[in-house]
């Protein structure tokens, strides 16, 4: 949920107050044994509030054997294993297989009885914007409970999950942020087509937006968009309508092909919180409206497509003749933001500001700026402007 992190002035947007009891019922662990059927086959393990604590500290201490071992060390590898070694020694003993063991040991196990390889995730947030540092290349792939470690003490989404959930909620005296039970979700590892992953958006229990989360051009989507939303729709319908507890909510799927089956993927809040994507929030709050039932309706079908009426009108409800459909957005080619790939999704959380800049420059800043990181680090280059990460503009 917290992994995009769109914030806008709620005061400026009509939202109807956010309660905390909305947020819990967005986290993994709460949704995903209601819907199984329909998710990715996961691992949920409970974490101790010493662990939790572990995740809030400063540094990132792993086990000795997730350290990476390079054959013909440089003068620079020799003299910052020197300092490790100090280091190490001084601080072994935080190591989370020390700190953890029984917790250590649980976490391998699931990853194996997973099938060796795992995407993880927090209650609600998935460390995506932390991929710059796995060893898996950009990549949530992990095989080892260090794997896992390094990912979550890196990522900002995992640390608004940790410290600021109930931002922007209503103040409930009986639930409050001690009370959360923190879990670790460890999912099953499969190589997702990001073409296919959509986030709809649902008001009063009527799904009325559904968006392409990937927001780079894929030329095939425009002709599949009509089996898309029939699926979703018919996914939604079926399985998420009159189960899920609040009425306004956000959901992810992902449609491998045939795109005949939905993978329910995510829970998000109803909330300035979640990224909108290609809408914006005061889009969807005034999308057009049907008061007796609550849904929008998407007036380009009826103006471009009227013989489609007739037939369609049997397969969906219908209210005053109108069929009521949710508004489908994807990426068009005439749209500027389908071109900005040198800009990858989460690049103001994952790198120094220097990276991000250099990818926008294309190859050449890339290569110029590996030039000045070998500088550096033999101490014959100085970066102009540091080194601290730039967190504005999150996601």
């Amino acid at each position: 949920m917290a992994e995009d992190h769109h914030m806008p002035s709620g005061s400026e947007l009509d939202f109807e107050p956010v309660s905390r009891s909305h947020i819990l019922h967005c986290s993994y662990d709460y949704w995903h044994p209601k819907y199984r059927s329909s998710a990715i086959k996961s691992k949920i393990i409970p974490l101790p509030q010493s662990f939790v604590k572990y995740l809030c500290t400063d540094g990132i201490f792993l086990s000795n054997d997730a350290l990476p071992i390079t054959s013909s060390p440089s003068s620079y590898d020799t003299d910052f294993s020197k300092f490790s070694e100090v280091e190490n020694s001084e601080k072994s003993n935080t190591s989370p297989s020390v700190a953890f063991p029984a917790l250590h040991e649980k976490i391998k196990e699931s990853i194996a009885e997973l099938g060796g390889l795992v995407a993880p995730k927090l209650n609600w947030s998935a460390p995506k914007d932390a991929t710059w540092i796995s060893m898996k290349k950009n990549s949530m792939e992990c095989a080892t409970p260090d794997d896992i470690y390094l990912l979550f003490k890196s990522s900002d989404f995992v640390a608004f999950d940790l410290e600021h959930v109930f931002e922007g909620t209503i103040e409930d005296k009986s639930i409050c942020k001690e009370d959360i039970k923190y879990v670790l979700v460890l999912r099953k590892w499969f190589q997702v087509n990001t073409s296919f992953e959509f986030r709809c958006f649902v008001r009063r229990r009527k799904l009325i937006a559904i968006s392409q989360r990937d927001i780079n051009y894929f030329d095939f989507l425009s002709s599949l968009k009509d089996k898309i939303r029939d699926a979703i729709l018919n996914f939604f319908n079926k399985v998420l309508k009159d189960s899920f507890p609040d009425p306004n909510y956000v959901f992810d799927v992902y449609l491998p092909e045939p795109f005949e089956r939905v993978r329910l993927m995510d829970i998000n809040a109803w909330a300035p919180r979640t990224d909108p994507l290609l809408f914006s929030w005061h889009e969807l709050l005034s999308l057009p409206y049907n008061e007796s039932s609550g849904i929008a309706l998407e007036q380009d079908f009826y103006q471009h497509m009227p013989q489609c009426y007739s037939s369609l009108k049997n397969q969906f409800s219908c209210t005053n003749n109108l069929i009521e459909m949710p508004e489908f957005r994807i990426v068009k080619k005439s749209d500027q933001q389908a071109f900005k790939f040198a800009s990858p999704q989460y690049s103001a959380h994952k790198v120094p500001h220097e990276v991000a800049q250099a990818g926008l420059m294309g190859q050449n800043g890339i290569q110029e700026f590996a030039g000045q990181w070998e500088q550096m680090l033999r101490g014959e280059f100085e970066m102009q402007s540091g080194f601290s990460s730039d967190d504005e503009g999150a996601d």
